[in-house]
């Protein structure tokens, strides 16, 4: 595993699933972390009782990805409480699906603040602080380079805009040795959308490997690119999705 040690790290929507995942393993890895959440305080509290348990700095801030303010408040928290900010994982999401003709102006507006703009934002205030060795991770979706199924275009388009965001913060962060990637994990097992769900079995079958990822897979792939592994590899857009897209 990379070792992070003397780094810190800023994940978004950190309090469950995938983001509590990458934010344990960042923490493994050596790096302190601090993490968002909209609502689970109390499960916030419990992933940074875990981060501290393995010797790290720990810290939890509310913040909500839907509020333009919420972004760089996260960052300056992080920097006041641990003095640097080396690596940003834009984890924080949304999930408004259904029929294209039921789609409301309310949850496009919430999809593209919570995906969009505040991975915009939090990268933007993140990048003043970051200096060569930076890393910004994005979390995105499978949806973005394939969607077999209908009732995702709002979700998938929200997700497909990182892909844009990605090359062009590798294009501008690039020479300060910052790089940039979007990972796009494919159906994982999450409370969002559970392996033992309705819809399991039909998801299962678009994989290649015929089975749902775990929050782990999606989390070591993250490490990697935040850690030495990662120091030639921007604006890059990496499928950890069993094969989904192939």
């Amino acid at each position: 595993m990379s070792s992070l040690a003397g780094r810190t790290a800023l994940v978004t929507g950190g309090s469950r699933g995938i983001g509590a995942a990458v934010a344990l393993r960042l923490a493994e890895a050596g790096a302190d972390v601090a993490l968002t959440y909209a609502r689970s305080a109390d499960r916030a509290r419990d992933v940074v009782a875990e981060i501290r348990a393995l010797g790290r700095g720990g810290l939890a801030i509310e913040a909500d990805a839907a509020d333009p303010a919420s972004a760089a408040h996260a960052v300056e928290r992080t920097v006041a409480e641990f003095g640097r900010i080396d690596v940003l994982v834009n984890n924080a999401g949304v999930l408004h699906y259904g029929p294209l003709e039921q789609a409301t102006i309310e949850e496009v507006d919430h999809t593209l603040a919570v995906h969009t703009r505040a991975a915009f934002l939090t990268s933007q205030a993140a990048a003043r602080h970051m200096g060569a060795g930076g890393r910004i991770i994005s979390i995105g979706s499978s949806l973005a380079e394939r969607v077999p199924y209908p009732g995702f275009t709002l979700y998938a388009m929200s997700k497909a805009a990182l892909n844009g965001l990605t090359k062009g913060l590798a294009r501008d962060l690039g020479p300060r040795g910052i790089t940039a990637n979007v990972v796009h994990p494919g159906s994982t097992d999450t409370e969002m959308n559970p392996a033992d769900g309705p819809d399991a079995e039909a998801e299962k079958a678009f994989a290649a490997v015929g089975r749902y990822g775990t929050v782990g897979d999606v989390a070591a792939m993250v490490v990697h690119l935040a850690g030495e592994g990662g120091a030639f590899v921007t604006g890059a857009a990496i499928a950890v999705d069993g094969g989904f897209a192939a």
